[in-house]
C-alpha cells in the first residue's frame, strides 16, 4: 500500500474511532499520537520506495556500462595485413630498376645518362638500350601483376566489409559500435595503400617508358655523329669482276 492510501486509512480510522458511542470508548486511543505514527511510517515507506527506485536504476547502470564494455570479438586485422602483404611482395620482388633511393641513383645515371661521349662503342650502346628495353617490359609486367592481385583482393575485401556491417548492426554497447568503426577505417586505409601501391607500378612503368624514349633520342644522335664523322669506317677492297 502506498504511503498516501496507508494515511488516508490511518485517518479515517482516527475519526471514526474519535466519534464512536460513549457506550463503545472502551478502546482508549490518542488521536495526535496516532496522526504522528501515521506520518513517521509514511516517510519511511516513501524513503524505503526511494531507496529501492535508487538501487534499480543503479543496477540498470551497471548493466549498462557491462555492455558499453562488451568487446567486438571479431578483428580483420590479420586478413587486411595479408591483403597488404601479397601486393607489397610483388613489388619487392620486382626485376629492373630498385625501388631503394640510393640503387635507383646509382642505375638511372648508368643506364639512362644525359648524352654519350664520342669515344662509347656500339656495343656499350646497344646493350644499354637492350637492357633499358627490359627495364621497361618487367615494370609492365609488375603493373599487370598488381593489377591482377588487387582485382583477387576484392572478394577477401567485401567478405571483411560483410563481417564488420554485421557486427556493427549487433552491437549492444558503444564498445562494440567503436571497435566496428575502427576496423571499417582500417579495411578503407589497406584499400587507400593498395591503390598507392598500384600508382607506383604504373608510373614506374610510365617513366621508364619515357626515359627509354628520351634515351633513343640520345643514341639516335650519337649514331648519326659517328656516321657523319670524317674518318673512314671501313678499308677499301678492289672487286674483280669477270
Amino acid at each position: 500500500m502506498r504511503p498516501k492510501h496507508l494515511l488516508s486509512a490511518f485517518l479515517t480510522f482516527a475519526c471514526v474511532a474519535w466519534t464512536a458511542p460513549a457506550a463503545a470508548q472502551w478502546v482508549v486511543i490518542d488521536p495526535a499520537n496516532l496522526l504522528q505514527n501515521t506520518f513517521t511510517a509514511a516517510r519511511e515507506l516513501t524513503q524505503i520506495e526511494n531507496q529501492l527506485e535508487q538501487l534499480q536504476n543503479e543496477a540498470q547502470m551497471l548493466i549498462n556500462e557491462a555492455r558499453n564494455l562488451t568487446g567486438l570479438n571479431y578483428s580483420s586485422l590479420g586478413t587486411l595485413r595479408t591483403l597488404l602483404a601479397t601486393t607489397q611482395r610483388l613489388l619487392n620482388q620486382a626485376q629492373g630498376l630498385s625501388y631503394q633511393l640510393a640503387a635507383v641513383q646509382q642505375q638511372y645515371a648508368s643506364l639512362y645518362p644525359e648524352t654519350y661521349g664520342p669515344g662509347t662503342s656500339f656495343d656499350r650502346l646497344n646493350q644499354d638500350s637492350a637492357t633499358r628495353w627490359l627495364d621497361s617490359h618487367r615494370a609492365l609486367s609488375t603493373t599487370i601483376q598488381m593489377q591482377a592481385q588487387a582485382n583477387m583482393n576484392f572478394p577477401q575485401d567485401e567478405a571483411v566489409l560483410s563481417n564488420l556491417v554485421v557486427s556493427s548492426q549487433s552491437a549492444v554497447g558503444a564498445l562494440q559500435a567503436i571497435q566496428s568503426t575502427n576496423q571499417l577505417l582500417a579495411l578503407e586505409a589497406r584499400q587507400n595503400i593498395q591503390r598507392q601501391q598500384l600508382a607506383i607500378a604504373q608510373d614506374r612503368a610510365t617513366a621508364l617508358e619515357q626515359a627509354r624514349a628520351v634515351e633513343a633520342d640520345a643514341r639516335a644522335r650519337e649514331l648519326r655523329r659517328a656516321f657523319m664523322t670524317q674518318t673512314t669506317k671501313y678499308t677499301p677492297q678492289n672487286i674483280n669482276v669477270n
